[in-house]
């Protein structure tokens, strides 16, 4: 297992508008990653994690446990509202890979 933690840019109009429709991050059927694309085969588990700005609750990131075409387990995730501004336009990121 390698830990990334660098962002992934999804391929425009590859995103899953049916989770968009329920307000959840629409994750890309396909991206590319340092110069090479990928295209997600299969969806292994999804999870939420949780967070608080202000006294509220939310979520506060949408992870993906995928399967890729070539064979390759990758987790994903999408942050909403992150901390850090310069991250704000990257909110897909490749967390690990096996």
């Amino acid at each position: 297992m390698t830990f990334i933690g660098e962002p992934i840019v999804p391929e425009v109009g590859s995103g899953d508008v049916e989770a968009m429709a329920r307000a959840e991050p629409g994750l890309p059927r396909a991206f590319t990653w340092r110069g090479d694309r990928y295209e997600i085969a299969d969806v292994i588990a999804t999870r939420k994690t949780k967070g608080t700005d202000r006294g509220d609750n939310y979520v506060r990131k949408y992870w993906y446990d995928i399967q890729t075409r070539c064979g390759k387990r990758m987790t994903v995730y999408f942050e909403r509202n992150p901390t850090n501004k310069s991250a704000r336009a990257k909110r897909w990121w490749l967390y690990k890979m096996d």
